[in-house]
């Protein structure tokens, strides 16, 4: 009887324990991104008391307990979830994948147009206010140039100034440069002896003015000098092509030797081709001409195929130097060198020589040929 009213006791607590445990659970398990630790193992139901010990009954009467079945305690409200109504899809790993009806997360740079703003052009948008060299092209001026220059306050506004501009022009064209050329410095094997033959100029100066010096002659191992001359000379720019240049000629070979007042002009012909042209007036009255011009044809990277042709004119005849009127002689050559260094280039080559009209029969006059081919080998050398 004891051990019957003591189960109908307990009843109620065993019925209630399983609906406390349901309303912890806070239905987060199935969120995505929710991962929850392992729930704990339940704890063992508590064990009963010990049955107390029934002593022997005694004469006491034993109260009398109601039979009637005790009301059953109602089931405990489930706990209120303190995440319900928060819309957790925009943290960090908390993606609610599958949810509906979460609203999307607003645009911090909805409305703003920023296809003006440095490359952050979009396809198909064009910039509303065009920059650089999205401008129509115009004449305006350009700004005027900074004032403020700290070196005025120690040496002067004035003094500044004119440094200012130097350098300006100086970085301009207006620089000092020079170069020394040998177009040609070569040996040549031909009928009647062997020889040497070169051809130079130096010059110093700008790109609008310039002194220029040019030399050119020839000769025969072993005998003097057939032919040398020297010419100092003002050169000026007239465009970026040509330049026209006037001064003196002195001949120191052939005999009797000839100084010449000098203007002529050279520069760089449509085609690439280097000529010069020039007319010499001596001191004797003779008029002299000259028109000379070569092409350097590249091969490949090392080496450059120049054929050359010049040719010399008299208005008249001078006895004295040998010199017939008209066309007087002519020079034509094929060379080909190698550009290992521009600087340095070794060529070879053959050359075609041959004087006319009275020039040649007072060559003959003297014993000496008047022309023929000759094989030459040279430098082509600048610094």
């Amino acid at each position: 009887m004891n051990r019957a009213l003591l189960l109908v006791g307990f009843a109620p607590l065993a019925l209630a324990a399983p609906a406390v445990g349901q309303t912890m659970d806070h239905s987060m398990h199935n969120m995505p991104g929710m991962t929850m630790p392992a729930k704990p193992a339940a704890k063992a139901a508590p064990k009963s008391k010990p049955k107390a010990t029934v002593r022997p009954a005694t004469k006491r009467k034993a109260p009398v307990r109601s039979t009637a079945p005790r009301r059953a305690q109602p089931a405990k409200t489930p706990a209120a979830d303190p995440h319900a109504g928060h819309d957790m899809s925009g943290m960090q790993g908390m993606d609610m994948g599958g949810q509906q009806g979460a609203a999307p997360a607003q645009d911090p740079h909805a409305g703003h147009d920023m296809s003006a703003m440095p490359g952050m052009a979009m396809p198909g948008n064009q910039p509303a206010v065009k920059v650089g060299t999205d401008l129509p092209p115009g004449n305006k001026p350009a700004p005027a140039p900074a004032g403020d220059h700290l070196a005025d306050r120690f040496w002067g506004a004035d003094a500044m100034a004119n440094s200012r501009e130097n350098d300006l022009r100086r970085e301009h064209g207006g620089m000092t440069v020079y170069q020394i050329l040998f177009n040609l410095a070569e040996y040549q094997a031909r009928k009647g002896g062997d020889g040497y033959r070169w051809d130079g100029e130096a010059w110093i100066g700008g790109d609008i003015n310039r002194f220029t010096l040019k030399t050119e002659g020839e000769g025969t191992f072993g005998k003097p000098l057939d032919q040398a001359e020297v010419q100092a000379l003002y050169s000026r720019a007239l465009d970026p092509y040509w330049n026209l240049q006037a001064g003196v000629r002195y001949d120191f070979k052939p005999n009797p030797s000839r100084t010449y007042a000098t203007v002529g002009i050279e520069g760089l012909a449509p085609g690439w081709f280097e000529v010069e042209g020039a007319l010499f007036l001596s001191d004797k009255g003779d008029v002299l001409g000259r028109a000379e011009g070569y092409y350097d044809q590249r091969i490949t990277n090392w080496f450059v195929l120049q054929p050359r042709v010049e040719a010399n004119f008299s208005a008249q005849d001078v006895p004295e130097t040998g010199t017939g009127s008209g066309l007087t002689d002519l020079e034509a050559g094929l060379r080909l060198r190698y550009e290992g260094r521009r600087e340095f280039a070794p060529y070879i080559g053959v050359s075609w020589e041959r004087q006319f009209g009275d020039t040649a029969r007072f060559t003959r006059a003297r014993g000496d040929n008047t022309g023929g081919f000759s094989f030459v080998a040279g430098v082509r050398t600048w610094f």
